[in-house]
């Protein structure tokens, strides 16, 4: 594959690259790319982790790119996830959440036995480098900076919050170098981790990244969208300007789990779910069923079907999420066609992830880890 055509698949459906020039000079050079995600283990995976994620992750490794999950069970447990209980936090770490990352990305075509997965555990004991490459990435950064950065664990900045959110975030930007990931990616929500490691990158002497010449270089990372939850907002309408700041109270989240769809939710539940979302008529900039018709069915199925009666219009078949959005906006769709269409799409990339948790022992994870978030 050609560079070009490497850089294109990179970039597809993404939010930024920071360092895109870095980017497409490394892949003409054709140097080793190492990519790595990581996420908490706070609960069921929903569609902005599995499928968002991982269509992602089967675009990398389709350019050639080693990629890997990080389990991040420090920080789940430094942000008081699952109890807080470092123990179970791990223990649903390398079963569920492992098992269904590899579910998704079935759903999305990819092939789970080419992923890498890398328990935080794991990798910070008896690492003497680990707790070096913090400390330094820590010397390098100020504490205003830091208080800033813990909006990336879920909470708004200015709160107030105990000492160990603080350690959060050189954590993160210390995942990156001790695994000498030179391309970490993950939700927009997650940027200023990336800054940060771009910022010391050039000033780290114990762990630098470097490239195959020996030469000291930044981390490019790439940032996916997040996707809306189902719900109606709570202030409504909506400025255009306003817009962009409530993104992040928008997002779908497994803490209002009647405005998003999980992995492994069944068919009736997909269809109650979308049946009761949020969805204007003619409404095209906020509107969450659009918003997955672009950013995970289009990009994953390449298409959505819309099946209904002749005297409501009949059949049609969009190609480009361009024109479903048009003919929307024109009142050419019904919500309720919408709706259906969406549903119908779901389930279908959804059924690998349905048939992995439908018996034998990932059921027990899944029924176990339903008992423990009750």
């Amino acid at each position: 594959m050609e560079p070009g055509e490497r850089f294109n698949l990179i970039k597809k459906n993404t939010e930024e690259i920071l360092g895109e020039e870095e980017l497409k000079e490394t892949l003409k050079n054709d140097e080793l790319i190492k990519h790595y995600i990581g996420f908490e283990i706070s609960g069921k995976i929903h569609l902005g982790t599995g499928l968002m994620c991982m269509s992602k992750v089967k675009d990398f490794m389709d350019a050639g790119i080693n990629c890997s999950v990080f389990l991040a069970d420090w920080h789940t447990w430094i942000n008081d996830k699952l109890g807080g209980n470092l123990d179970t936090i791990k223990k649903v770490a390398v079963g569920y959440f492992k098992e269904g990352m590899k579910a998704s990305l079935k759903c999305v075509g990819g092939n789970p036995e080419k992923l890498k997965f890398i328990l935080g555990s794991e990798l910070y004991h008896n690492n003497d480098l680990y707790w070096l490459d913090l400390i330094e990435i820590s010397k390098y950064t100020s504490l205003s900076r830091m208080m800033r950065s813990i909006t990336i664990t879920g909470r708004k900045e200015g709160g107030s919050v105990d000492f160990a959110k603080l350690i959060y975030p050189p954590m993160q930007v210390a995942d990156i170098f001790i695994q000498n990931v030179n391309m970490p990616h993950a939700g927009i929500d997650q940027r200023k981790a990336q800054v940060i490691a771009r910022d010391v990158a050039m000033k780290l002497s114990f762990n630098p990244l470097k490239n195959s010449k020996d030469e000291q270089i930044k981390p490019m990372a790439v940032h996916h969208s997040l996707i809306m939850g189902l719900g109606k907002p709570q202030k409504w309408p909506i400025k255009k300007e306003e817009f962009k700041d409530m993104l992040s109270e928008l997002k779908m989240s497994k803490s209002k789990p009647d405005t998003c769809i999980f992995i492994h939710d069944s068919e009736d539940e997909i269809k109650r779910k979308i049946n009761k979302a949020f969805c204007m008529e003619k409404e095209t900039e906020y509107n969450p069923l659009l918003d997955w018709a672009k950013k995970l069915i289009f990009p994953i199925k390449g298409e959505l079907k819309i099946n209904r009666q002749e005297k409501f219009g009949g059949n049609v078949e969009y190609k480009t999420y361009a024109n479903l959005e048009k003919d929307f906006g024109n009142g050419n769709i019904h919500p309720i066609d919408l709706k259906n269409a969406v549903a119908e799409s779901l389930i279908d990339i959804l059924k690998p992830a349905r048939e992995h948790f439908s018996k034998g022992n990932t059921k027990k994870m899944l029924e176990e880890l339903e008992e423990l978030i009750k």
